[in-house]
């Protein structure tokens, strides 16, 4: 799930902009007492109210209709009982442009964007708060490895350790088969951590959640080579090894979360100590756009209170335009998203993207910084 993700955001990245209308649409699929009833009743609403917006009989007219038709069809035969979120995007000028994300991780509200190009801003932050990342519940005898991506399972292995014969012994025999039992615990965390890497390596995973007992957390600390210790989150957990696998999805994205807080301060930190150094940071909504036009940037970081500030089309003569933004613009782009501009570039450019729940780590910097990667 995590890999397609990857290559539907590749394509909505690298659509260029149209003259067409473009739909994004967001929907929180959560079902409630009456089922989905306020999906369709925001469907019904809002996309009509939107095509009126249009002149009858118009290609844009022509256009938008095909779209709407495509998408309430989509989503009266697709739309998947476990979906708790949906992002639509089509453009049926645009070559039939059409793509459609359903998510375990739920969307907050409804929301329908109608702009030059698709609207990424929501799709990213939902990535960033419900990222992929391997999930290790081990003992002894047993270790459970998950992938977790958008707040659903990406896939499950388990690496099994040879049963252990327990029986009394005492004196020198006794000695000879705790060590015997230490042996096999340790070869069975090695196993763990060999499956473990592999698995990171095959779905590019950027953290692991481990839970474990006092007793195998060091032994799993000391077989872990230095590429995996880095993707190591802070918090260790404890967690029956049966635990059900919902159980574990919400006890490892609540550590994930905190371990995330922590990543904030420290990456703003960097970004405000480099850009006072004029060195490897950048801050402010101008220096920023122009860092990510260069390549510069590697980090995109961005209050999540950024897009009530800046959200919404404005004229690209608008004086919330940075010059250097206005300059890289199509000549037949009249209007600019500030916010989904900024996530649409960095992910262009291979960019992370990082939403700052904290507001106040980015108040006197407009809401966004970045961390370089090169000076001038």
């Amino acid at each position: 799930m995590a890999t397609l993700l990857q290559d539907q955001f590749d394509r909505l990245v690298s659509f260029p902009p149209t003259t067409f209308p473009v739909i994004s649409l967001y929907l929180n699929a959560e079902a409630g007492e009456q089922g989905r009833v306020d999906v369709d009743r925001f469907l019904d609403r809002e996309l009509a109210a939107r095509g009126r917006t249009f002149e009858p009989h118009s290609a844009d007219r022509e256009s938008y209709d095909r779209d709407v038709q495509r998408i309430l069809e989509w989503v009266a035969a697709n739309l998947s009982p476990r979906a708790n979120g949906v992002a639509l995007f089509a453009c049926a000028g645009a070559d039939d442009f059409f793509e459609a994300v359903q998510l375990e991780a739920p969307v907050k509200t409804n929301r329908l964007y109608v702009y030059n190009q698709p609207q990424l801003y929501e799709l990213a932050r939902l990535t960033d708060a419900y990222p992929s990342y391997a999930a290790v519940v081990l003992d002894s005898q047993l270790a459970r490895i998950f992938v977790f991506a958008l707040g659903g399972t990406v896939g499950q292995a388990e690496v099994e350790g040879e049963p252990l014969n327990r029986h009394q012994a005492g004196g020198w025999s006794q000695a000879r088969f705790q060590r015997h039992v230490d042996n096999q615990r340790q070869q069975h965390v090695k196993d763990t951590v060999a499956a473990l890497d592999r698995i990171v390596r095959e779905e590019d995973i950027r953290h692991i959640v481990l839970a474990a007992d006092e007793v195998t957390v060091p032994l799993f600390r000391e077989e872990l080579p230095q590429h995996l210790q880095e993707k190591l989150v802070e918090d260790v957990l404890r967690l029956d090894i049966r635990t059900p696998k919902q159980e574990v999805l919400k006890a490892t994205l609540d550590a994930i979360s905190s371990d995330d807080r922590r990543e904030d301060a420290d990456q703003v930190r960097r970004a405000i100590e480099g850009y006072r150094a004029g060195g490897l940071g950048v801050a402010g909504v101008g220096p920023t756009f122009s860092a990510l036009i260069r390549g510069q940037v590697s980090d995109l970081l961005i209050s999540e209170e950024f897009e009530l500030k800046h959200g919404g089309p404005v004229p690209r003569n608008s004086a919330e335009i940075p010059p250097e933004l206005a300059l890289e613009l199509p000549e037949e782009q009249e209007t600019v998203d500030l916010a989904d501009e900024l996530v649409t570039r960095a992910k262009a450019t291979g960019a992370n993207v990082s939403f700052i729940e904290n507001p106040t780590y980015l108040a006197e910097v407009d809401g966004v910084a970045g961390i370089l990667r090169f000076t001038l």
